[in-house]
Formats: structure tokens, sequence, C-alpha cells
């Protein structure tokens, strides 16, 4: 059996800035296994890309989650990075951090050093801005590379401008003092390519000798001796390929993501006692809380018919997209240099409500029912809304030991009353700004939901109807003491009971941030390579107040 020091699984957003890290002195061996291929396909690296990785199987998993009450009885896609990168390289670019309050929270749980004057400092380490921004808050010598959106658009003007007239403050950084305000977004993008953590981190150290990558190599069961997990099997090939098992000196350390790492969790006998025994898996070491607490933000859009403007329908058809394909070959601008959401607004459900709990997206552009993956032909814009912090949870259970047979993942969107209350306050709102003024030379009229749809009930059934998934699952092995029956690792990321073993990825948020995940992801990565290396964690930051 072939050993490593470290055996990371999934080289997504966490797994490849592990690797960079935790082979960067040179000493220790690091083995990297991930399921899906190289990171080739020429769509992760064109920005706009995101509309044909979003659906191709060779580089995302193409989860489907279960139908719920409150989705209508649809089956909502889910899609989870495949390849080098992980979701990085699937998904929409944005870098949202969240606010102050969401890991001061975190650290109010139980969880040591995790707070905000905590986790600041390995944001910052991880960040390259380009851009303004206050330096207390942002970072200029990682190797994340984060830029403003270069590209203007009238609708994009009035809408800003909209919400401006709404009271909502023009805020040029949301990822600094304040999230709260309408801006354009801030992005993983560089020279009209895309900035996936594979780019940034994990080809930068490809080079190294005590670094070993393996693609289409999908782990199969973490192996136990007693309470210590000490290797991992894998199929290279996937399924019906070979079987190859590693030993780890040191540590195995999951990077799967909030799907796939309480999945091999569950079928390596570590879960949830009757959970395993249903799937006849043996129980090694019971812990109720894997694949518990699945939550993810949940979004109805609001479309309008666009006159007197182009929107990026008309632009991305027939000739007109052949030219903006070579404008993009020749210089990298252009729209395919675009990431799908141009403006965020951060705004309050209610203005007793002391931080934003809502956050909207606008864009020039509208999709065919709602699905981001295809365009209507017909000018079009769109805003989306949803609850930054959702109360509702759901759960991701293993369907079979067979560790190639996708999860049950039921996130029970809206099933708590207060999210249904806040989401319904962020669509009235939405709806506002798409008829404000500033947008009314624009506006022709409401597509969907209709102008028809008025009531509170009708509202929450046209979210029923065509709301979709953000794609930010998280909570599914959650930080916290062992004392506390829903966590699964600790506050240096161990999993209780077990020695030897980690989970780092956006499964071990203790509560949902108000933001995009990615983010998140790579601070968390940061700040684990500290802990696995046995470092000092870097000094709080000092902020005013």
């Amino acid at each position: 059996m072939e050993s490593f020091d470290y055996v990371i699984v999934g080289a997504g957003s966490a797994g490849c800035i592990l690797a960079n890290r935790l082979s960067e002195d040179g000493k220790a061996s690091v083995l990297v296994l991930e399921a899906g291929p190289r990171d080739w396909n020429p769509f992760i690296h064109i920005p706009a890309g995101f509309m044909k990785t979003l659906v191709n199987p060779s580089v995302n998993w193409l989860y489907k989650m279960e139908p719920g009450e409150w989705t209508g009885g649809r089956s909502i896609a889910a899609p989870r990075g495949k390849t080098l990168g992980g979701s990085s390289s699937i998904n929409g670019n944005i870098y949202n951090r969240g606010q102050a309050a969401d890991y001061d929270g975190w650290g109010q749980r139980g969880n040591r050093g995790w707070g905000y004057a905590d986790v600041l400092p390995y944001f910052r380490r991880t960040e390259r801005r380009i851009g303004a921004g206050d330096d207390t808050y942002r970072g200029r010598d990682g190797a994340l590379t984060i830029t403003d959106m270069d590209w203007r658009h009238p609708l994009c003007e009035a809408f800003i401008e909209g919400a401006i007239q709404h009271g909502i403050p023009l805020n040029p950084d949301y990822n600094g003092a304040s999230q709260a305000g309408v801006c354009y977004s801030q992005r993983t993008i560089i020279n009209g390519r895309r900035m996936s953590t594979a780019r940034a981190f994990l080809h930068p150290a490809m080079g190294r000798q005590n670094l070993t990558v393996r693609t289409h190599a999908h782990a199969t069961a973490i192996l136990l001796e007693g309470k210590r997990a000490v290797g991992v099997a894998y199929r290279q090939g996937g399924q019906g390929g070979k079987p190859v098992t590693v030993h780890a000196n040191r540590e195995v350390i999951l990077s799967g993501g909030a799907v796939n790492s309480p999945q091999l969790l569950q079928i390596s006998g570590i879960g949830p006692a009757a959970l395993l025994q249903s799937l006849g898996v043996a129980v090694q070491h019971a812990l109720g809380g894997v694949g518990e607490n699945l939550r993810d933000h949940y979004a109805p859009r609001f479309v309008a018919r666009v006159k007197n403007a182009e929107t990026i329908n008309e632009l991305t058809h027939g000739p007109r997209l052949a030219f903006e394909v070579a404008k993009w070959l020749l210089t990298r601008k252009g729209l395919l240099s675009l990431n799908p959401t141009l403006v965020y607004c951060f705004w309050r459900s209610d203005e007793r409500v002391a931080n934003d709990d809502l956050q909207l997206t606008f864009t020039p552009a509208s999709y065919k029912e709602g699905v981001q993956s295809r365009l209507e032909d017909d000018p079009g814009m769109t805003c989306a809304v949803w609850q930054q912090r959702p109360e509702s949870s759901g759960y991701l259970r293993a369907r079979s030991a067979d560790p190639f047979v996708h999860p049950e993942i039921q996130p029970n969107y809206l099933a708590h009353e207060g999210d249904r209350h806040v989401l319904l306050a962020g669509m009235k709102l939405a709806r506002r700004l798409l008829a404000s003024k500033p947008l009314e030379p624009y506006y022709d009229h409401e597509d969907f939901p209709g102008p028809h749809v008025r009531s509170d009930d009708e509202l929450l059934g046209a979210a029923k109807q065509r709301g979709t998934s953000t794609f930010h699952l998280m909570g599914t092995c959650r930080m916290g003491p062992a004392s506390d029956p829903t966590t699964v690792v600790d506050d240096e990321l161990r999993v209780h009971g077990i020695a030897g073993l980690r989970v780092v990825d956006a499964s071990i948020m203790p509560t949902m941030p108000s933001a995009n995940l990615n983010a998140a992801v790579t601070m968390i990565a940061e700040k684990a390579s500290d802990m696995i290396l046995g470092r000092q964690p870097m000094e709080p930051a000092r902020l005013a107040g």
C-alpha cells in the first residue's frame, strides 16, 4: 500500500488550497484524490461558460434534490463541481464573504477561534484584491484574484439608481466594513478568465515532488483501524475501475463538499446508526449529525420584458454570438468575460432587522423557465431574491452502500414559517425595484410571475413554481462541541471520536453565512491548513468598535 502523510479527498475549493499549503515546505507528502477530470474543459475558463458547465456531466455531479412541499413537487438540480477546482470551476464567479455577525455567531456556538476578528486575517491571506477597498478588510498579496465588474449596461445603472431611490445606499465594497447596499458584483475573474482555486493554488504547486494529484479517482471508503482513520480506498477510473488503497501516515482530510463528504462518512460506517444499519453498513462510529443540518438559499426570480434597450439575450444569438466569441478570443473582453450576475443588493426584510437578511441579484438577461443554462430569445431582465440566513434545514442520506449511487438530498426549502415571511418581503422588494422610476423607460411588463399575482399566497405559489437552488449547500458536517449531538467536527475540524480524520469544506459551517459560499470555503481551508500543520493561528484583526 502506498503511503502519504496527508490524503485529501476532493480537489475542490478547499482541497486545492490545502494541497498547496500542506506541501509548500517540501517535507510532508500529500496525495489529492479527485473523482473528476483535469480542468481542461474550455468552458471552465470562460466566465460565461458557466451556462455550459452547469449541465455538463463530465465536470458536474448533476445531483438532484428531493421534491418538497414548497417546491411544488419539483426535483431541483443541485450542481456540484467534479473537476480540479470543484465548484470554483463551475460556479458564477461571485466573491461574497458575508457579514461579521455570521462568524461571530460561529464563535458564540462554542467554536473557539472562529469569530470575525479571528477569520478576517485568513480572508485577507487568501485574497489578491484588485480595486478599491480598505486594507483593514481586504487582502492584496494572496493568490485568489478578486476584481470589480468592468462592464456597464444602462439597465444595470438604472437598477442601481432605483435601489438608491428606495433608500438602499450605494456600497462600493460589500466585502468591507459593511455588507448592506447595492453595487456591481465582485468576482473571481482576471483578464477575462475564471480564477478557480485550481488555477490560483493547485496548478502552481503541482510541480512539487511531494505533491501527487490523481484525477478520475473516486473515493469509496475511509479506512479505519479502531477509532483512527488510516487511509482511503478508491477506484481509479471511476465505477468499474481499478480498486486502490492508500495509507495516510498523519491524516485523512475530506474536502468533498456538503454532499460528498457526509456521504463518504456514512458509507464508511460513520454516521447515524439507524441509517447505516438500514444500508447494511457496519457501524464503525455512531455520529448522529452526519448528513443533518443541510441548508441552502432558495431563490424565486422576477422576469420583466424590456423595451428601448438591448439585453444579453439578443447579444448571444446568431452572428452576434460569433462576434462576442471573436472578441473574447482576441481581447478577453465582452459578454463571454462576464459572470452571470452583474449587480448585488443586500437589504432588510423589515426596518427592525439589525443585519440585512435579503440578497437580491440583477442581470440584464432572462432564462427560459428560470433555468440558468438557457437564455430567452426576447429582451428580458431578471431580479432574483433569497433569504440570507434560512432557518429551514434538511438532510443528506446515502441511499446505498454503493459509493456510486447518488445520495438523497432534501433541503426542506421554506419549511420554517419565518423563512416564508422573509422571502415574501424580498419578493415584494424585487418587484418594486424592477418597476422603479429609473427603469421605467426600459420596463415593458412583468413576464413572471405576472401582474395578476398579487397576494402573499399567490407569490408563494410563484416561488413554488419556479424557485431554484442558488447552489449554496452547507452544514452537513456541522462544527461545534461534542456535547452538541448535531455536530460532526470540533473547532479544529477533527471528526468527533475518530483520530486522524478532518473535514474541511462547506459542510462544516455551523450556520449559513449571509453570502455565496465560495469565499468562506477558501477562508476555512486557509485556517485549517494552519491547524493541520500545528501552526499558531494568525493574529486576530484589530477592528474599530
